[in-house]
């Protein structure tokens, strides 16, 4: 079974289905996704569309990003001002009915992949999460906190001169140019969704344990 983890789509179908034709994943495949499948991106309604499909022929594990988390926030109970500042108005305006673009319907089947995301996801040689660690602190240690702000939004890690981690973290979150390979950190948004800024704008994937990286440029 080859494992799989691919970045930040942010709301980028073309671009993700790109992706998806340079893996061309099978059944015996297992696809990791780091999070933030929505917002700031052209469509994100078709994205979570692409993958509830893709989850019927391969295994996949879709873990939460920050803003699946103000999605939720927002559905449980309306607070919107957090994710508009971070790009919700686009991702509710995917949700706009063709017949009446006043109205704004989620489906259900939508909610509720938001809302089953997983914080993270552990396997013996890795630990996948959206954001990152504290880096002072064993991964354990890290997990028996149970602070989502750190699983969803954590940086400290990226300018760590070590970290405390047992095994590999595997990442998203911060947009950079390049994948950061380390020996403890690997870190796989390079801003698919920031295509306008110098250096960006690719969805960038990557087979493990071979640590070999696969990308493509942001296409609309």
């Amino acid at each position: 079974m080859g494992l799989i983890a691919i970045g930040d789509i942010h709301g980028c179908p073309q671009s993700f289905d790109a992706l998806l034709a340079r893996i061309d994943p099978s059944p015996d495949d297992h696809l990791l996704f780091v999070g933030d499948y929505i917002d700031r991106g052209p469509d994100s309604k078709g994205v979570i569309d692409r993958l509830l499909d893709l989850r019927e022929d391969v295994p996949c594990t879709f873990l939460r990003g920050n803003h699946e988390a103000m999605m939720i926030e927002y559905l449980d109970s309306g607070a919107f001002s957090l994710w508009r500042m971070n790009g919700g108005v686009s991702t509710l305006q995917s949700y706009l009915k063709d017949e009446d673009r006043s109205e704004i319907k989620i489906p259900d089947s939508h909610a509720e992949f938001v809302r089953e995301t997983k914080l993270y996801h552990e396997t013996e040689d890795f630990l996948f999460v959206h954001a990152g660690l504290k880096p002072g602190l064993r991964i354990e240690e890290n997990l028996d906190q149970k602070d989502e702000d750190v699983l969803l939004w954590e940086r400290g890690h990226l300018d760590a001169s070590e970290v405390a981690w047992g095994k590999p973290v595997v990442c998203g979150h911060t947009p950079r140019p390049d994948p950061i390979n380390r020996e403890k950190l690997i870190l796989i948004d390079t801003g698919c969704v920031y295509h306008m800024k110098p250096g960006m704008g690719r969805l960038t994937a990557v087979y493990l344990p071979e640590r070999e990286f696969i990308d493509v440029p942001y296409s609309d």
